[in-house]
């Protein structure tokens, strides 16, 4: 009886002990998923899919964009003038396994590469969260990120991250603090100040914009206001700068006005990081 007694109370215990100590839920899956011509956004990717423990794959046209710069520009012009996007390859994965989807993509003509938006045109992400970032060679992001807002309006949008194809070497520890800042990985982090209102530029300011944009052909403005902030490597300034005419043709007006990031690290070149339009 005795032996019984005992054995009743280690059960009404174990029974005690499981109901404090819940199971746990399941990790969330993760998968990323990117179109890449050059390997650049193939770089950053990886560089996600690594440091996150994901999942990922490459959306792949069955025609590839395999000729050069000017060829790829003539394709996208015609492909865009017919109202078409390249038929792409099945993607392998069940989406319906992931709640998190990270999609990556060159920036063209101010938006996702068209493999994107025909990857787009065939799921549906509602109820997903939605994680962009891109490799562009001025900006591009923030214009990518409302035609995929567009695109898929019941997919939950979280902020993205871009990156300049001439700062692909930036990629990983700026990744590491994209990741944290969004709590998808835990770490320090840094979180910057807003910026103040701007002022008028100085001459020091205005030679710290033209040093930074000197060497990139497709921009060719005047800034003419600023804000600066301190950031852990330096300062990071935003420029609103405004398109001067270009050379053979004094008589068009300015193209319009812009905003242009630019970091100066401790020692280095003045460097712009993103222009938004």
């Amino acid at each position: 009886m005795k032996t019984l007694t005992m054995m009743l109370a280690l059960v009404a215990v174990a029974v005690v002990v499981a109901s404090c100590n819940p199971k746990k839920e399941a990790p969330e899956k993760v998968l990323v998923l990117y179109y890449s011509q050059t390997s650049n956004t193939k770089t950053v990717a990886q560089e996600i899919a690594n440091k996150l423990g994901a999942d990922i794959e490459e959306i792949v046209p069955v025609k590839p964009y395999d000729g050069d710069f000017q060829a790829t520009i003539e394709r996208c012009n015609q492909e865009r003038e017919q109202g078409i996007t390249p038929e792409i390859n099945a993607i392998a994965a069940n989406l319906d396994d992931y709640s998190t989807i990270f999609i990556g993509y060159p920036v063209w003509f101010g938006t996702y590469a068209p493999p994107v938006a025909a990857f787009l045109d065939k799921v549906d992400l509602s109820g997903k969260k939605v994680v962009p970032f891109c490799t562009f060679g001025s900006g591009g992001l923030d214009s990518s990120v409302k035609d995929l807002t567009k695109k898929q309006p019941n997919a939950n949008i979280l902020p993205g991250y871009g990156v300049r194809a001439a700062r692909i070497a930036a990629v990983s520890k700026e990744v590491d603090q994209f990741l944290k800042a969004g709590g998808f990985i835990e770490g320090e982090y840094v979180k910057l100040e807003d910026f103040p209102e701007q002022h008028a530029v100085s001459e020091e300011e205005a030679a710290i914009f033209d040093a930074a944009v000197k060497d990139y052909p497709m921009i060719h403005a005047k800034a003419s206001t600023v804000a600066s902030r301190a950031i852990p490597e330096g300062t990071e300034y935003l420029f609103t700068a405004v398109d001067l005419p270009r050379e053979g043709g004094p008589q068009m007006p300015p193209g319009g006005e812009m905003k242009v990031y630019v970091t100066v690290e401790e020692g280095q070149a003045p460097v712009f990081t993103q222009v938004v339009r």
